[in-house]
């Protein structure tokens, strides 16, 4: 009995004195928790901290903050699997506390895009897999932080081109089912497969997608010239070159009369209208000068329309008019002042008579019977 007691002292003060050691025989011990098919819209936040292994696949997760304030405390973990969830977008930071993450999963997911920073602190991480999701840009950017990063999974998403830039160091790659497009913004992704010591798996199935004419070769060995496309750049360059010369030149002349005018006033340059607006200075310029002929043109035409609607009184005349006309023309001849001069003609106007037709439907005059009176 007192020898149990013995090695029960001993075990205790081996415990109490080096409790580095016991716990890192724990933490080297493989601590595996299973989440998956579970339909869970949230990473459990009742798991044990110790744990190493997580897979929390086939459910709704979407990774959002307070997944990623969960995810921080599982510090010892080596490997996490989140595919076949609901992921739509990795943000920055969502696992920047897994310093000892070797293996990271979110394939299967419908992950359109990755911040810059969404892979911090993950400096251990040794495998990526990004396949099955529905990206069509990525930049190299993304994996900068991922100084062990070994492999790489991008197959089956919806990428054009990726832009390599240096150092991205990888032994093995996957891209196989994107949407390549041949032409001058994948050569340099060729360039880096063809100069690296990456491994590109499923090679002979990475084709061009586009054009027609590149789809039966490999993006890896597509005809896709270097100098052409420093041809082609080139001419780019220059034609944004002189299109932005125009459009300076053409920007710059109200400036310019703008300038002049203010230093003649002796006005700041406050006043001036500015470069990249002077479309909206000239608009506003051609609304005030149309406007303002508008309003000139109206005003000189408003006269003459309203004189012309004021004397065009037209009415229908009545069965009384005529013996009104009579009675005013009577009158008015009648008040007007003879004249006393020999000379002047004296026209005189007897009453007038009314038409009344005659039996035979003719008219009688009675100046005519007077006239033919006298010759007779």
């Amino acid at each position: 009995l007192n020898m149990r007691f013995s090695w029960l002292v001993i075990w205790a003060g081996t415990l109490v004195l080096n409790p580095a050691t016991a716990d890192g025989n724990i933490a080297s011990q493989i601590v595996t928790c299973e989440e998956s098919g579970k339909n869970l819209t949230d990473i459990p936040s009742n798991l044990f901290q110790n744990i190493t292994k997580l897979s929390l696949e086939n459910n709704k997760i979407t990774l959002k903050d307070s997944d990623k304030e969960i995810l921080q405390n599982f510090i010892n973990l080596t490997e996490l699997y989140l595919n076949r969830n609901m992921i739509t977008v990795v943000h920055n930071n969502s696992f920047c506390n897994l310093t000892n993450l070797i293996i990271l999963d979110i394939s299967n997911n419908q992950i359109s895009r990755v911040h810059k920073a969404a892979f911090a602190g993950l400096n251990q991480l040794s495998k990526l897999n990004l396949s099955h999701n529905v990206m069509t840009q990525l930049d190299s950017d993304v994996f900068t932080s991922l100084n062990s990063l070994a492999v790489l999974d991008l197959q089956y998403n919806h990428l054009k081109s990726l832009y390599i830039k240096s150092p991205f160091q990888l032994t093995t790659i996957v891209l196989a089912g994107n949407l390549w497009t041949c032409s001058c913004d994948l050569l340099g992704l060729k360039e880096w497969l063809t100069t690296s010591n990456v491994t590109m798996e499923n090679e002979n199935s990475t084709t061009c997608t586009f054009p027609d004419s590149k789809k039966k070769f490999s993006i890896k060995t597509a005809p896709i010239q270097p100098t052409d496309c420093k041809t082609e750049k080139s001419s780019l360059e220059n034609t944004e070159t002189s299109t932005s010369a125009i459009e300076f030149e053409s920007s710059a002349l109200p400036t310019a009369s703008t300038t002049n005018n203010s230093t003649g006033n002796n006005r700041t340059d406050a006043a001036l209208p500015l470069i990249g607006k002077s479309w909206t200075f000239l608009a506003g310029v051609l609304g005030f000068v149309l406007s303002t002929t508008l309003l000139i043109f109206t005003a000189i035409k408003c006269p003459t329309w309203y004189h012309y609607v004021v004397s065009y009184r037209h009415r229908r005349l009545q069965a009384n008019d005529s013996e009104m006309f009579e009675q005013e023309f009577s009158a008015d001849m009648s008040s007007s002042p003879t004249s006393t001069n020999d000379d002047d003609p004296i026209v005189i106007f007897e009453k007038f008579h009314e038409f009344v037709p005659g039996e035979d439907e003719y008219i009688e005059d009675k100046y005519i019977d007077s006239y033919e009176t006298e010759e007779r």
